[in-house]
């Protein structure tokens, strides 16, 4: 399974993502290219910037509401 699958399928779970955990879990050094990738193919995707110690980005998959 390719990065961007194993960050979607983490996402479609619920979970949220930082450059850290990508890291850690998938080893993908460029998470924000794979964001850009997935919203590319329409996937809504929120970003939250997180400052402790850090200034860092957590990505979360958008609720869809019907």
């Amino acid at each position: 399974m390719s990065q961007r699958e194993q960050i979607l399928a983490a996402l479609r779970r619920g979970e949220s993502i930082s450059p850290m955990d990508a890291w850690r879990r998938f080893r993908c050094y460029r998470l924000a290219a794979r964001i850009a990738d997935l919203r590319r193919d329409g996937w809504q995707i929120r970003s939250e910037i997180v400052v402790e110690p850090q200034r860092f980005a957590r990505y979360k998959l958008e609720e869809v509401s019907l």
